[in-house]
Parts: C-alpha cells; sequence; structure tokens
C-alpha cells in the first residue's frame, strides 16, 4: 500500500469534516496531562520483586542438592582429613627444595 497516497486521503478526509461542539473545552490538554503525569518505571522495584519471586524456587534446589551430595558423598568417598589435603596443597611450593643461591 502506497503510504503518501493514505496519508493524502486522510488529511483530505480530515480536512472536510469540521470539528463539531461535541468536544469539551481543553479536552487535548487533559488528555496530555493525564498521560504525562503517570509514574514512572520504578526499575528496582521491579528487580526486586523479581528476586524476591526466585527465592523459593533457589531454596528448593538447594535443599534438593544438598540432600544429594551428603547421602551420594559420603557413601563413595573414603574418609579423609580435608584439613591436611589443604594444607598440603597450600604448602607444596615452600616444601619444594631450592638452591640457597637462588635468586627468586
Amino acid at each position: 500500500m502506497d503510504l503518501n497516497k493514505l496519508e493524502r486521503k486522510l488529511i483530505a478526509a480530515s480536512r472536510a469534516d469540521a470539528p463539531s461542539d461535541r468536544v469539551p473545552y481543553a479536552f487535548e490538554k487533559r488528555v496530555m496531562a493525564h498521560l504525562t503525569g503517570r509514574a514512572a518505571l520504578d526499575r528496582a522495584g521491579v528487580w526486586a520483586n523479581a528476586l524476591w519471586r526466585a527465592v523459593a524456587p533457589c531454596f528448593g534446589i538447594m535443599l534438593v542438592l544438598s540432600a544429594w551430595s551428603f547421602f551420594t558423598g559420603s557413601a563413595n568417598a573414603p574418609a579423609a582429613d580435608l584439613s591436611q589435603d589443604f594444607e598440603n596443597t597450600v604448602f607444596a611450593a615452600a616444601d619444594q627444595d631450592q638452591p640457597v643461591d637462588s635468586t627468586w
């Protein structure tokens, strides 16, 4: 459809129709004031609402995964001292024998 032709038809139709007295005085100003008077979107409120709605599913997923790791992890893994493994990993570089004349 030709937009210029449509625009000309609409302008011609609006010019042919005379304004009536049925429209109240300053109607367009009241409509525009109503439109500009709307409250702005509170982005922080929308974000907080979404986070609060996500609390219950996240908590449920956390419980399921915690139970799964508790019941399957203790049955398959031998009892190991995690603190000793951590200490060995941290001090692995310090335990290496390095020459005394090293500049590093």
